[in-house]
């Protein structure tokens, strides 16, 4: 793996990547359930470790734009992302069907048209919205460094108005919200983390963490108490789960919180930098592994979620699932990975020959 890689930043990548296990853990798994039907300690407990973990998406993007800005863009790098994301949308559904997990008179040709067309169909949501992104990238990466400071600011700022501030705020739902599950979020995280780059902001650099932890509180008391306010005023309900969305101002505060903690943390050089650098690039394969369309709703049922789900055994229960997903998903992206370095070896040889 690249030398130049930094380790701190690799290591919120990592993180990030079991944040958002967690999350498909508890919300696919129906461990966090609406408060209109659950008002145990043990649901409350589940909303609390989904607010810490909801910053895991917006902190990649933030990764994302906060290198895109300054490195080459590489054509190459579209087509090496479509190519590993075909190799999981394409070969899952083979496997499954090989031994017998499931009958290939169970998938329909609008299946196959999916699996084939992983992007457009957004089978991946993630891919797809980090791809157009991607696209984007030299011309947003040019345009900020031929902007002023001010001028930067002040489009941060209207942008965050439109996407996000109006969604915080009004007790109603916008035609024009996606909750951040599309590109025009990420272009926006990547002006965020462009500016943070250039200019930096030194008065969070240092509270980066409390930064983190109060936003994320409050995001978890905001939807709490609309969840109780909910049973008597309609428009309350409203607030229960808006805040556990990408583009809601909590949701972005607590992630920009994390990505400047991490920022500023010195991971010595050594074992445990090495360690983390080459476990790192292998997470998006993590992502595409376990939220595979046949894949992400099933997982939980193979790891028995539904025994725990009442119970505050659920949080060692979920520790345990994470790290077993993140495992299983880097030693598959490794094997990927290997394939796809064998294979390019074999094409050079065939064109020098």
């Amino acid at each position: 793996m690249p030398s130049k890689r930094r380790p701190n930043f690799e290591l919120l990548r990592i993180v990030a990547m079991f944040m958002i296990i967690a999350l498909h853990y508890l919300v696919k798994g129906n461990v966090a359930v609406p408060y209109s039907e659950s008002r145990s300690m043990v649901n409350y407990a589940a909303w609390l470790v989904e607010a810490f973990c909801i910053v895991a998406v917006d902190c990649y993007v933030l990764l994302s734009g906060y290198f895109l800005v300054e490195s080459e863009w590489k054509p190459g790098r579209i087509v090496s992302l479509l190519c590993q994301v075909l190799f999981y949308s394409l070969l899952v559904p083979v496997l499954m069907i090989c031994i017998g997990m499931i009958s290939w008179r169970e998938l329909g040709p609008y299946d196959w048209f999916g699996f084939l067309f992983p992007i457009e169909t957004e089978h991946y949501w993630f891919a797809t919205a980090y791809l157009f992104l991607y696209l984007f990238a030299p011309i947003l990466a040019a345009g900020v460094k031929k902007m002023e400071k001010r001028t930067l600011q002040k489009v941060i700022v209207l942008l965050l108005i439109f996407f996000s501030a109006g969604k915080t705020v009004l007790p109603v739902s916008l035609v024009t919200d996606r909750y951040g599950y599309d590109y025009g979020w990420f272009l926006c995280l990547f002006l965020i983390a462009a500016y943070l780059r250039l200019y930096g902001c030194k008065r969070l650099e240092k509270r980066g963490l409390r930064l983190y932890a109060v936003m994320c509180i409050c995001l978890f008391a905001v939807s709490a108490a609309a969840g109780i306010l909910g049973e008597k005023a309609e428009a309350f309900s409203y607030y229960a789960e808006m805040p556990y969305t990408y583009n809601h101002l909590l949701c972005l505060s607590g992630a920009v919180g994390l990505f400047l903690f991490f920022a500023n943390m010195r991971i010595p050089e050594g074992r445990a930098a090495g360690i983390i650098r080459r476990t790192a690039p292998y997470t998006f394969g993590v992502y595409l592994l376990h939220e595979h369309i046949l894949i992400r709703y099933e997982w939980m049922n193979w790891l028995r979620v539904d025994t725990v789900r009442e119970s505050f055994l659920f949080l060692p229960h979920m520790l345990w699932c994470v790290c077993l997903v993140f495992l299983a998903g880097v030693l598959v992206d490794f094997i990927r990975t290997w394939l796809f370095e064998k294979g390019k070896k074999i094409v050079r040889k065939k064109e020098t020959s």
